[in-house]
């Protein structure tokens, strides 16, 4: 007995009726199979059964005779004709005990400490974002440790800022540091292409003594694009879990350049054409429906402060990923090659870097103090050239004048290394070291005074 639509006779599975079809057609990229498109809805995951197990894709495109399909594994070994079945969308199950955990994608662990136990709340890993009239306020200011951050781009909870930085420029080191801030009760951290070697090293030196309360979610630069974009999705969906069980939690995900990489390869597999340097269409409505996910909860819930890098192609900051992700997002912090081959770092560049949150961080003494400064470091940046030439001469400018004795020092307040630990109080200790600069020297005593 057939379907009309060339599927193969329902069957029993576990007590459930099941519909299945066929491989049609196998590429490098996607498979297609035929007899399931009248069942299945964009999202659903389909499994090839086979000697080694099934083999897990997802639907990306449905025609009327066929479905193409993604496979989670780099290799698809799978013939025409294998047979394949719908096994609906993909679902994580989190629990209080994944904390201290390494996973992958799929939530199964990775770190050789056994099985996980699933909790009894399965969620989607792709769900929408929480209605807008629903969500709670942002509430207090955090602080990060970063002396950089905590002084000119300040945050809240709730808020999601992004980290932009081409390559080489420190993104990951700062990623680290701000991964160690005090006041969270959970940290989620996902790691989206990034180096195998990485993982173990921000695990074992970066969150060395706070790995019981991280939930690491790993999809390293070797793995196939689907597990690449599915990673950040599983990892917003753990820290929904814990924000809606009362906790301030702490997203990361280190980058989400890498995720609209490998949502640009799974929207080509699907026959999406190319728009904007090689990105299709759904990659820029993919990227919003992930980050709007971050922030405030429902009312009375808990909050996920989110932390997104992002990698700049090239050191173009107007890159249309760059550009999508700034405008979606509640604020900046810019990293510029010329500050980190200065040897400063972190290398932000306070100039470009906004919080749009700030406002409710600052106290008006420390709004109008970040305002001088600025002042006074536009200052300076804008005339370095002229400095340089040696155009520029003493007392022809007041505000100048005090912006070349002022601003060296405050760039060698705000480098600070990881392994220095976080800063408590970073405005008092910025008056302290502009205080101690500018003291008077006291003259030695001369020999054969009562004090020589």
């Amino acid at each position: 007995m057939t379907t009309g639509s060339g599927a193969a006779a329902p069957r029993l599975d576990d007590g459930c009726l099941a519909i299945t079809g066929h491989i049609i057609d196998v590429s490098p990229q996607a498979f297609r199979v035929a007899g399931l498109s009248p069942f299945v809805r964009l999202g659903d995951r389909i499994a090839c059964p086979g000697d080694d197990g099934e083999a897990i894709g997802e639907v990306v495109r449905i025609e009327q005779g066929s479905l193409t399909v993604k496979p989670f594994a780099n290799r698809f070994e799978r013939g025409v004709k294998a047979p394949a079945r719908q096994i609906g969308p993909f679902t994580v199950s989190p629990s209080r005990s994944w904390k201290g955990r390494v996973l992958d994608a799929f939530g199964q662990p990775t770190d050789g400490k056994g099985p996980v136990n699933e909790g009894d709340d399965p969620r989607r890993a792709d769900a929408p974002p929480l209605p807008a009239m629903q969500r709670g306020r942002t509430g207090k200011p955090v602080a990060t440790g970063v002396r950089a951050l905590d002084i000119f781009t300040p945050l809240v909870r709730g808020q999601r800022i992004g980290i932009f930085a081409g390559s080489g420029v420190g993104k990951s080191t700062l990623m680290s540091m701000l991964a160690r801030a005090k006041g969270f009760d959970t940290v989620v951290v996902a790691l989206v292409g990034e180096r195998g070697r990485e993982v173990r090293e921000f695990l074992e030196e970066t969150m060395a003594g706070n790995l019981s309360k991280v939930v690491t979610i790993v999809a390293t630069g070797d793995e196939s694009p689907m597990m690449r974009r599915l990673a950040p999705r599983t990892a917003t969906s753990v820290a929904e879990y814990f924000r809606d069980r009362g906790d301030s939690v702490l997203l990361i995900v280190d980058s989400v350049t890498r995720l609209a990489h490998a949502a640009r390869d799974v929207a080509l597999a699907a026959g999406e054409p190319p728009v904007a340097r090689g990105y299709p269409p759904s990659v820029f409505s993919e990227l919003p429906q992930l980050l709007e996910r971050a922030g405030p909860g429902l009312e009375g819930s808990g909050s996920i402060t989110g932390i997104f890098s992002v990698l700049v192609d090239g050191d173009d900051h107007n890159d249309p990923i760059a550009d999508a992700i700034r405008g979606t997002l509640d604020g900046h912090i810019v990293l510029d090659r010329a500050i980190a081959e200065q040897g400063r770092f972190p290398a932000v560049d306070v100039l470009k870097s906004i919080s749009r949150l700030a406002d409710r961080a600052w106290n008006p003494q420390e709004r109008e103090l970040v305002g001088r400064l600025r002042s006074m470091i536009s200052r300076y940046e804008d005339t370095r050239d002229l400095r340089l030439l040696g155009g520029y001469q003493r007392g022809s400018d007041q505000t100048l004048d005090q912006a070349v004795d002022l601003v060296p020092h405050v760039y060698e307040h705000l480098v600070q290394h990881p392994e220095e630990g976080p800063c408590k109080q970073p405005f008092e200790e910025l008056s302290a070291r502009l205080k101690k600069s500018f003291q008077p020297s006291v003259p030695a005593p001369a020999k054969g005074s009562p004090t020589g």
